[in-house]
């Protein structure tokens, strides 16, 4: 899985702005559970992952016996010696343990630690960048409806607009442009994701305000009329 893991590493890291250190900690945490699984509970057991060429190894503390009793713990020293020729019984030495079938069982761990970091990050990212702009303006693309909410793409985060925010007599289409009012960023919208929450109703600062011909009318006569005493 090496090549297509470093190239999701690059992918994310390039075009979602998520720092690869993150993933690969994240990765490694899920690795370190699921190679407890296979290895058992050995001494200070460790992933590492390369983060060039992706490749990825279980190593564990092992202490360097005449006769192995556990070997979860313990490394014969005939055996220890192929690796530090100068070991010695007593000492601990570190050693790979990765287990014979890890290449599966990492390739599915990795992916589901992934996401589920990059759902986090994306979140904490997304807050980050609203939770101090309450009342901008956005520009946005209609992507997505969400039962009677708009989706808005805004670049590289999502909002929603509820549709208790939504101006009854405008019709939204896939790929139609808006602008709209952040109101807030709600971190417990969809899939755990943090969106800002916009409305359309409020753009520029006030309420759209109904005008029927008569009271346009009105008003147009008004000041027509004050324009005239003033001459």
């Amino acid at each position: 899985m090496n090549a297509e893991f470093i190239a999701m590493l690059d992918y994310l890291e390039r075009e979602r702005g998520i720092k690869r250190e993150i993933l690969l900690e994240a990765v490694s945490n899920a690795l370190l559970s699921a190679s407890k699984k296979s290895v058992g509970a050995a001494r200070d057991l460790r992933i590492d992952i390369d983060p060039r060429s992706g490749d990825i190894r279980a190593l564990a503390n092992l202490v360097v016996v005449e006769n192995v009793q556990n070997p979860q713990d313990e490394i014969a020293l005939v055996k220890a010696r192929k690796i530090k020729p100068e070991a010695k019984i007593g000492e601990t030495i570190e050693m790979e343990v990765t287990p014979r079938n890890f290449g599966r069982i990492a390739a599915q761990t990795a992916k589901q630690a992934m996401m589920q970091r990059i759902r986090q990050v994306e979140k904490e990212m997304i807050y980050e960048e609203f939770k101090d702009r309450a009342g901008e303006i956005v520009s946005g693309t209609v992507r997505r409806f969400d039962r009677s909410d708009v989706i808005l793409d805004l670049g590289k985060f999502e909002a929603i607009m509820p549709q208790r925010e939504r101006v009854v007599v405008e019709d939204y289409n896939v790929g139609d442009r808006l602008r709209a009012y952040v109101v807030a960023v709600d971190l417990k919208s969809g899939a755990s994701r943090a969106k800002p929450v916009i409305e359309r109703k409020s753009l520029f600062g006030v309420r759209t305000k109904k005008w029927t011909r008569s009271a346009l009318a009105s008003a147009c006569a008004g000041r027509a009329s004050k324009t005239l005493s003033a001459n």
